[in-house]
């Protein structure tokens, strides 16, 4: 395998995307592209399940691209998953044949996650002054950052997108004022609740990222309607010029292409909406997006500037964690984490860095109450945007800390289909040892790890003297002893 390259894969709503870069110099150099139309999205039933023949169309998309991504390592290859694969009813189906096809497993990333990796795609394609707001028009929504350099200050993802809105209000085609007036309106209801938060901090330049933008911007270039760029005034002329049929399929501009065609505009709409409401003077168009945003964060982590790890320093501030006990709890699940992976069989990515999350947060949840300290932290840890994490990442740090301390109540595991139940387990368990073991939050309290594993059994290795000097510590870890039988997990404790 070539070591040098990186992929990212982007599952939109409208267009599957692939990008594939070579780091040379410690930098990224796109090498290729590829794209497909599959239209995710259309087609959708009344219970949000993605038809058959979409599901279809995305499989034998991504058996293409299965091919390309034969001789690049697992683990320098993202494939991220927005709006539909979020919405549908049975998007975990097709994520299970879509990770079979490509023999990887997809992420399924927040709204808020794909704007802010929309934002680092611009960012580092494009060069950047003063404060600038980037919009991109997606399949099924619409994503809004307001940022400065490579710092996004307000994120935030639409319920707007050119093939919803097309089977919204232009179905089988249909065109009229009544219906473009409609999807105007019906897009700047989504607007209202930030629209006064935009608006306050401003933006010096405007840019937007989406194919969609790209085709409105090249049909106002190409017929004569804009010198550059997008302004509200061509829009206008625009919208007048579409309006004058009754069909979208009528609709015949210089610089359309026949597999835009049909979401136009819907996509002409949406912007008309934002134009209006933010309100945008000028925007202009970039080639940076989502997957170049992933692509980057390969670069940031390479560079030790993982961005999960600043998320997970801002929720320990903001929660006033204490760092000294979260810092014994860390080192000493890190330390048993590395003792028994061999034994165990435990991947250190993406175990190990989230387990050490996991021991820094596991008590979040002190800001509401002690008693139901583990349940408190899980629940934060769930339902808070953690820029960096995926969807399924952040269920796993949410249900490590959830188990952390009494009785394992398992059958409230939630499902993590891209992780391996049996290594989610056996991390559960060396959390809870390491929290148990630093009960008495006192540093250098502990002696050095000792610790073997055969199957489900894990024995431990104490010193005699030290077991005798520490009694109440020993209780605990008797404890837990008792509550890993309740599983059949053997755990025995042998004096050294």
């Amino acid at each position: 395998m070539d070591t040098s390259l990186y992929a990212a894969v982007d599952l939109g709503s409208n267009s599957f995307h692939m990008v594939i870069a070579r780091l040379t110099d410690g930098r990224m150099q796109i090498i290729d592209r590829l794209k497909e139309r599959v239209r995710l999205a259309e087609g959708m039933d009344e219970g949000r399940n993605m038809s058959p023949q979409a599901m279809a169309r995305g499989l034998d998309c991504l058996a293409l691209f299965a091919e390309r991504l034969t001789n690049i390592k697992p683990d320098q290859i993202r494939i991220a998953g927005t709006y539909t694969l979020r919405r549908a009813s049975n998007a975990r189906d097709f994520v299970r044949e879509a990770a079979k096809e490509l023999n990887h497993p997809i992420e399924i990333i927040s709204g808020q996650e794909e704007a802010r990796l929309i934002y680092q795609g611009v960012a580092h394609t494009q060069h950047l002054e003063g404060r600038v707001l980037v919009v991109d028009i997606g399949g099924g929504s619409t994503e809004l950052i307001i940022g400065e350099g490579f710092s996004p200050l307000a994120l935030t993802s639409r319920k707007m997108g050119c093939v919803s809105f097309t089977q919204q209000f232009f179905p089988a085609g249909k065109l009229g004022p009544s219906q473009f007036e409609a999807a105007v309106l019906a897009a700047r209801h989504q607007l209202d609740p930030v629209r006064e938060q935009y608006r306050t901090l401003g933006w010096q330049s405007c840019l937007g990222s989406s194919g969609s933008i790209r085709t409105v911007h090249d049909v106002l270039v190409q017929e004569g309607l804009t010198e550059g760029g997008i302004t509200r005034e061509a829009l206008a002329r625009l919208s007048g010029r579409i309006l004058g049929h009754k069909k979208v399929s009528a609709l015949r501009f210089d610089g359309l292409p026949s597999e835009r065609q049909e979401v136009f505009v819907a996509a002409v709409a949406i912007l008309t909406a934002l134009f209006d409401a933010l309100p945008i003077e000028r925007m202009d168009y970039s080639d940076g997006a989502l997957r170049e945003g992933l692509l980057y964060e390969f670069e940031e982590r390479l560079q030790h500037h993982d961005i999960r790890e600043r998320t997970a320093l801002a929720l320990a501030s903001h929660y006033r964690i204490d760092g000294r006990q979260a810092a014994r709890v860390e080192a000493s699940a890190l330390a048993l984490f590395d003792l028994l992976a061999p034994d165990w069989q435990l991947e250190a990515d993406p175990y190990r860095a989230i387990l050490r999350w996991a021991a820094q947060l596991h008590e979040i949840g002190l800001a509401i109450n002690y008693g139901g300290i583990h349940r408190h932290s899980a629940y934060i840890l769930a339902n808070t945007d953690l820029p960096g994490f995926n969807q399924d990442d952040q269920s796993l740090l949410a249900a490590l800390v959830r188990f952390h301390r009494k009785s394992l109540k398992l059958g409230d595991l939630p499902p993590l289909p891209n992780h391996d139940q049996q290594a989610v387990l056996r991390c559960i368990r060396i959390l809870r040892l390491a929290v148990a073991a630093n009960h008495r939050r006192l540093d250098g309290l502990l002696p050095p790890w000792q610790a073997k594993a055969r199957g489900e059994s894990l024995t431990l290795t104490l010193p005699a003297p030290w077991c005798e000097e520490n009694r109440l510590l020993m209780q605990n870890l008797e404890k837990e002893q008792a509550y890993c039988a309740e599983q059949g997990w053997r755990l025995d404790f042998q004096l050294s």
